[in-house]
């Protein structure tokens, strides 16, 4: 687990940095605040999990960061770019050259091989047919799933379901990883395997990882551990 030195040290080689992060979402005429006044560093490529009770804020804050949502007020900087004032179509080209997304559902296409649903990421970008083919593999090759490229979902266990979608998460370099609950359908074994492979991403790769976890034994394998309640880290 790093130090809160070490981590003061990484300050200022932050590739996440939140300041004064309100986000309030309203139902009808109420309001409810799920962050409040949060601020925080992330340093590159740090492993960091967050905890908390459900209604804390845990996926609000992981969405903020990947530029899905945007907040009521404060600012958010990744890699040196403010996102929080870009267009709806700059930050959707942004996300796909800077985030991974990792869920607990697979979300993988029943119709597409594991190799083309990893490809699909890159249809939106301007790679040629045949390179968006061999970075897909390349992926595949990544996390293991050589021999299962031309496999379909229904022909996968749930932890190789998640290894395809891990290579899809990957397949365009992105800096950084966001993981919700990437382990909470899989059984402890599998789950052991995708923290393994995430571990390897982050020390290998030196992707930035944020994970949202219920689950001690994963958070156990972040470097750095944050807790949040009620919408403030703690």
């Amino acid at each position: 687990m790093q130090t809160a030195a070490a981590y003061r040290s990484a300050d200022t080689d932050a590739i996440i940095k939140l300041s004064g992060i309100d986000k309030t979402y309203y139902r009808g005429d109420e309001a409810v605040k799920v962050l409040d006044k949060l601020s925080l560093n992330i340093p590159n490529g740090s492993f960091e999990a967050l905890m908390g009770p459900s209604g804390s804020g845990k996926s609000t804050l992981l969405n903020l960061i990947a530029g899905l949502d945007r907040p009521s007020a404060g600012s958010i900087e990744i890699g040196g770019q403010r996102i929080d004032s870009l267009t709806e179509g700059q930050l959707a080209k942004w996300r796909a050259d800077n985030i991974g997304f990792i869920f607990q559902s697979y979300n993988l296409l029943p119709v597409l091989t594991a190799v083309e649903n990893v490809e699909l990421p890159l249809l939106l970008t301007s790679v040629p047919s045949g390179e968006r083919r061999k970075r897909a593999e390349t992926a595949l090759r990544i996390v293991g799933l050589a021999e299962r490229m031309n496999h379909y979902p229904r022909q996968l266990s749930g932890g190789q379901e998640q290894r395809v979608a891990i290579a899809r998460a990957i397949v365009n370099d992105p800096k950084i990883l966001v993981c919700d609950e990437p382990t909470g359908d899989l059984d402890r074994h599998s789950a052991d395997e995708i923290l393994k492979l995430l571990e390897t991403l982050n020390k290998e790769l030196n992707k930035t990882i944020v994970m949202v976890t219920h689950d001690p034994v994963a958070a156990e394998r972040a470097g750095i551990v944050r807790r949040l309640e009620k919408g403030a880290l703690t």
